[in-house]
């Protein structure tokens, strides 16, 4: 199966627990291409919401995903500093030129001093009985929830200081080289 290569566009699919689609990012590109770990980066891209309607994202952003953590982390760069938006997914898999996750509603808002806000519960809890999530993956996220907020506590993995913007200048990188021609 292929797995992508440095440069190389890919979208971004969203799943909802119920396979229908819940959202897709039209345009990133790989950063890292490993079996178990994903970095992608996108600016300004479209976004296709499930009833069909778009948005553009405003800033750049640099997209971590692993094989084995049942949550993604976006980090979003703006003038006053790096914003994180994670989701509490599954973990990704790389299919047809797309990383594919199913969001499973729960979210957390990090602000540039690392404080934070848990978004989504009631969200959560609608479609954890419209949906009927077994109880191994409430547990699963609840665990993977406490995993990612020492991550944040401890500024660790994407949250480490310079780890988003590290990834940045790599995206620059690339999107100067493809410009020019491969």
């Amino acid at each position: 199966m292929d797995k992508g290569q440095v440069g190389d566009e890919v979208q971004i699919h969203s799943y909802k627990h119920n396979g229908h689609i819940h959202r897709i990012w039209e345009r990133a590109y790989i950063l890292k291409a490993a079996a178990e770990e994903f970095i992608v980066a996108n600016d300004r891209t479209m976004v296709i919401e499930a009833d069909g309607r778009t948005w553009t994202t405003r800033e750049p952003a640099i997209c971590y995903f692993h094989a084995k953590y049942w949550f993604n982390i976006i980090g979003m760069i703006r003038e006053d500093g790096i914003y994180y938006y994670c989701n509490l997914s599954s973990p990704f898999v790389y299919d047809e030129g797309a990383i594919k996750y199913i969001d499973y509603d729960l979210d957390i808002k990090v602000f540039p001093n690392y404080t934070y806000i848990i978004l989504d519960e009631d969200e959560y809890q609608h479609h954890q009985q419209e949906m009927k999530y077994p109880t191994v993956i409430d547990q699963i996220l609840k665990k993977n929830m406490q995993n990612l907020i020492q991550m944040i506590e401890q500024q660790k993995g994407a949250f480490e200081s310079n780890f988003i913007m590290n990834w940045y200048n790599q995206y620059k990188k690339i999107k100067k080289y493809t410009r020019k021609g491969r």
